[in-house]
């Protein structure tokens, strides 16, 4: 595609693609389209959701996400921190 570090550089989702398969598709039994997609979408879900991240100080990406914007908005007590951006 381009090179490393451009923004046509796709390994995020190479890789979320890759832990897709092998985490979860190769391992379980997929009779149908529909299951397929129930089954992808819940993945992704516990991927972002649920998964702990080393890199995250083994948090989900979400709580990592959250507790980002609670630091940024520190000292800033008049706005509440999800509020913080807008």
């Amino acid at each position: 595609m381009g090179d490393v570090g451009t923004c046509r550089d796709n390994a995020v989702v190479e890789r979320l693609f890759g832990s897709l398969k092998h985490d979860w598709i190769f391992k379980v039994a997929q009779p149908t389209r529909e299951q397929m997609r129930q089954d992808v979408t819940a993945y992704m879900r516990y991927y972002n959701q649920e998964r702990l991240h080393s890199s995250n100080d083994n948090m989900s990406s979400v709580k990592f996400e959250i507790s980002q914007i609670n630091v940024s908005c520190l000292g800033r007590p008049e706005r509440s921190s999800v509020a913080c951006f807008f």
